[in-house]
């Protein structure tokens, strides 16, 4: 099903198609995290990318609530985005050598990753309060603020000390 297709005919099925993308794009993330771990050599980066690990398992959880409370299956839709991002960031990161400029890289590659979940969870709350989901829209609301505060401590690593000493 692709995003502009006949099969969205209401915007219950754009929500529930918009569900199934971030339900993948997350579950490709808490796949792809343990990786960027490895590959971290700040310890802040290394702790931020194992904290927010362990807050993604938590926003898969919160998704599948999600899905229960609206009558529908958890399951994901293929994302081609997300599935970009990762791909890219894994490229670029097997291009780079010195370690402090690949720290960098992987601060990039993360933002792109949330600053995509921040579009999406933004979309989804609104779509679900005009469906008068509120109780979907605080779930997702959750996951919204651990995206923006995630995004929020890479720029700060990134501003306060990674760029600098990969520069």
């Amino acid at each position: 099903m692709g995003l502009f297709t006949k099969d969205i005919k209401s915007m219950d099925d754009l929500f529930v198609h918009t569900l199934r993308d971030i339900y993948y794009a997350e579950k490709q993330i808490e796949q792809a995290l343990p990786e960027m771990i490895e590959k971290a050599h700040d310890p802040q980066l290394r702790q931020g990318f194992q904290t927010h690990l362990q807050e993604t398992k938590n926003q898969v959880k919160r998704l599948e609530q999600v899905f229960q409370l609206h009558g529908k299956q958890a399951k994901g839709v293929d994302c081609p985005a997300i599935d970009g991002i990762i791909e890219e960031a894994n490229e670029v990161a097997g291009e780079v050598d010195d370690k402090a400029v690949l720290d960098a890289a992987l601060i990039a590659a993360a933002q792109a990753v949330e600053h995509y979940e921040i579009t999406r969870y933004g979309s989804l709350i609104a779509w679900a309060k005009q469906l008068g989901r509120n109780d979907c829209a605080t779930l997702l609301q959750q996951n919204l603020e651990e995206e923006k505060a995630t995004d929020k401590k890479l720029t700060s690593l990134a501003e306060s000390n990674v760029n600098r000493k990969a520069a």
